[in-house]
């Protein structure tokens, strides 16, 4: 239980938003214009979180020490700008989650790895991030998750000290930038874990299966 919140962080694709569907599909499409059969969804979703590097290793099984990978990379760029928000969804319980933290007086924004080339369009075409206090993209500040750079940005922008809020994210980075941060952290394992996964392993203060269940552990003050 946490207690003494004033704000809930959250990273954005695998614990707020689904965005695997137009992610895996841009970089199918990449496939496709070169001759080679399509992927099933099933394949890319569990990288998604490792965003261009995880779909074109998925596509293309090309890591990023690959002489073509800068190329390759902002082909998918380019081709994921034209389609990010086509298949995009929320996940099932988030407008409620919001509804309720703000119910309950508190603050909530965004941290993701995402470069503000693709947040800022996709959050604003999203009616739900209208309320969001603060969103913060992995190149807002000089420094990615796992650093702490990143939510001490959005703490500071809400006017919160960094224990005053706790950071929800469903890869290992998320709760490492939490925890170095002096934020609570909270493990969503609903989101994009790989088979070889375990996020008991990641050191956070709780974890949830659901997005609602987080209100559980929320004290009201």
């Amino acid at each position: 239980m946490f207690q003494n919140i004033r704000a809930v962080l959250f990273d954005l694709d695998g614990t707020l938003i689904d965005s695997a569907p137009d992610l895996g599909a841009a970089a199918d499409k990449m496939r496709t214009d070169r001759g080679l059969p399509s992927l099933p969804l099933e394949r890319y979703r569990p990288m998604a979180g490792a965003g261009a590097r995880g779909m074109l290793g998925e596509a293309f099984g090309m890591a990023p020490d690959h002489p073509d990978f800068l190329t390759m990379r902002e082909e998918f760029f380019v081709n994921y700008e034209s389609c990010m928000t086509e298949r995009t969804s929320i996940f099932e319980g988030v407008p409620e989650l919001v509804s309720q933290i703000l119910r309950r007086n508190l603050a909530w924004g965004v941290v993701t790895n995402k470069a503000t080339r693709f947040t800022d369009p996709l959050t604003r075409a999203i009616p739900l991030f209208a309320t969001a206090g603060a969103v913060i993209s992995g190149d807002t500040t000089p420094h990615a998750k796992p650093h702490p750079a990143p939510l001490l940005e959005a703490a500071s922008r809400l006017k919160l000290e960094p224990g005053q809020c706790i950071y929800v994210g469903d890869d290992e980075r998320d709760i490492l930038a939490g925890l170095a941060a002096g934020m609570g952290t909270v493990a969503a394992t609903y989101g994009y874990l790989g088979a070889k996964t375990n996020p008991t392993e990641w050191g956070a203060h709780a974890a949830i299966k659901s997005p609602v269940e987080l209100l559980q552990l929320l004290v009201r003050t």
